[in-house]
C-alpha cells in the first residue's frame, strides 16, 4: 500500500481517525493524503449581481465577514497541525482542500488511492445523524476502494476478524485487507461464518485455509449458528482490539447490520477499526 486518503472535516477534524491513519501508514510505510472537506457550496447564499443593465442573482460567500474569515483561519490551523502531526511521525504527508460537494469529492479522489480512511461521525449536516452517518455511508456505497471506519480509540490490533458469508464480496474484501496489510502476517486471523449448522463446509474450510495459510501463521476457524445480524453483533461485541474486515456494503449482511440500532454501540462503543471492500 502506498496511498491513504485521509477523509477530514476541514473546520473540525477527527483526532482518533487522523491517529489512526498515520497507525496505518506508519506499518505499512504509506503516504497520506488529508482530504480536507469543506462543503463550501452549503455555505454560500444567493446574492443579487448586476451588469450594465441585467441583475441577475448567483450564488455566492461573503468573504468580508466576520464568520468566513474565523472559519478560514480554523481551517488553515487544522491543516497546519495535521502536517506537523505527520512530520512528528515521520510519515510523507499531501493536503488536498476539496470545496465541492463532500462525498462527491471524496469518491472521485478513492479511484487513485489505496484505501480510504474515514470517521463514523464525519458529517455536514448542522444536525447530529449518529453512526455512520449519511455521508459516511454514501462513501462506503460509492467509493472505488476499500474504506476503513476508524475507531473512537484504539489501543492496538491484537487480531484480525475476517467476516465470511460463503459470498465472493467477502473473499474480495479479505484478499483486498491482505494485499494492502501483508505487515499483519504474524497476528491471531479468525475466520468467522454464520449459518444454520453452526459448521464449515469441510471443502470451503480445507481450500480457504489453503490460501490463507500462504499469508498467515495463526488461523482460527468460527461457524456460528443462528441469525446473521443478531449472532455477529452478540459476537464482535464482546471482542477487544480487533480489526474487522467485511464484504460489499449495501449489497448483504452489512447494510442491514448498520440498520440495526445497536450499530451505534458497537462503531463508537469498541476500540475497533472496520475495513470494508466492495466486489
Amino acid at each position: 500500500m502506498e496511498k491513504i486518503l485521509l477523509a477530514i472535516e476541514a473546520a473540525n477534524p477527527d483526532k482518533n481517525a487522523i491517529e489512526f491513519a498515520c497507525y496505518l501508514a506508519r506499518l505499512t510505510k504509506s503516504k497520506i493524503t488529508g482530504i480536507f472537506l469543506e462543503n463550501i457550496v452549503a455555505q454560500h447564499e444567493f446574492a443579487l449581481k448586476e451588469i450594465p443593465g441585467a441583475p441577475y442573482r448567483e450564488w455566492h460567500a461573503d468573504e468580508r465577514s466576520s464568520e468566513y474569515r474565523i472559519r478560514a483561519e480554523a481551517i488553515e490551523k487544522n491543516i497546519t497541525l495535521f502536517k506537523q502531526k505527520c512530520t512528528g511521525e515521520k510519515i510523507t504527508c499531501r493536503v488536498h482542500r476539496d470545496r465541492g460537494v463532500p462525498a462527491d469529492e471524496l469518491i472521485e479522489e478513492s479511484r487513485f488511492a489505496d484505501l480510504v480512511v474515514v470517521d463514523a461521525e464525519t458529517s455536514f449536516n448542522k444536525r447530529y445523524e449518529g453512526s455512520p452517518t449519511e455521508f459516511v455511508k454514501d462513501i462506503l456505497q460509492k467509493a472505488e476502494c476499500p474504506v476503513v471506519i476508524a475507531p473512537e480509540s484504539f489501543d492496538g490490533i491484537n487480531e484480525v476478524v475476517f467476516t465470511y458469508n460463503d459470498s465472493a464480496s467477502s473473499v474480495f474484501a479479505i484478499k483486498q485487507f491482505t494485499y494492502l496489510l501483508p505487515q499483519l502476517h504474524e497476528i491471531k486471523v479468525s475466520i468467522i461464518q454464520v449459518n444454520e449448522s453452526g459448521k464449515w463446509e469441510d471443502r470451503d474450510k480445507y481450500i480457504f485455509s489453503e490460501w490463507l495459510k500462504d499469508h498467515y501463521g495463526n488461523l482460527h476457524f468460527e461457524a456460528l449458528k443462528g441469525d446473521t445480524n443478531t449472532v455477529l453483533f452478540d459476537y464482535l461485541l464482546r471482542r477487544k482490539n480487533i480489526f474487522l474486515v467485511m464484504g460489499a456494503y449495501g449489497r448483504n449482511t452489512l447494510s442491514q447490520f448498520f440498520k440495526h440500532s445497536r450499530a451505534e454501540l458497537l462503531i463508537k462503543g469498541t476500540s475497533q477499526p472496520i475495513f470494508i471492500a466492495h466486489h
